[in-house]
């Protein structure tokens, strides 16, 4: 059954066998009310100035989830830090959006320079930065 861009969420199968277009941002809105996690069937579509692809394949493996909130409360580990290394500490955000969070990133400035990737793949809520120079403000964020 084709749609003309509305859909109907008020029962699964017309939503299984429907196809219109619906934001991700609408799926977990009225009427659809699909949960965090919940798995989607759907089509693919490329669009560009020239115009449009076919539909891919129809295919189950898309799941609503949404971005991590930022880390919080980013504060100094007094007990690591010293003149030429910093010890940095975090909460995971209040949600991790749907899946759990895999790794951190912390980005660096210093002087005018601008933000630099600092350390990537950290896996637990804590970092020390090494080699800094003292008299020098750093500015750390996660």
């Amino acid at each position: 059954m084709e749609s003309n861009g509305t859909c109907n969420g008020s029962d699964q199968i017309i939503i299984a066998n429907t196809y219109c277009l619906v934001s991700i941002n609408t799926l977990i809105t009225s009427p659809f009310n699909l949960p965090w996690g919940a798995s989607i069937f759907v089509k693919v579509l490329a669009m560009n100035l020239v115009g449009s692809s076919a539909y891919s394949t129809a295919a189950n493996g898309a799941v609503i989830f949404t971005s991590p909130d930022a880390p919080q409360t980013l504060s100094n580990n007094v007990q690591v830090t010293s003149m030429s290394q910093i010890g940095l500490t975090w909460y995971e955000g209040a949600s991790n959006g749907g899946s759990p969070v895999i790794d951190y990133r912390i980005w660096y400035t210093y002087g005018s320079l601008s933000s630099s990737v600092l350390a990537s793949g950290i896996t637990t809520t804590s970092y020390i930065a090494t080699s800094l120079t003292a008299g020098i403000t750093y500015t750390f964020k996660v």
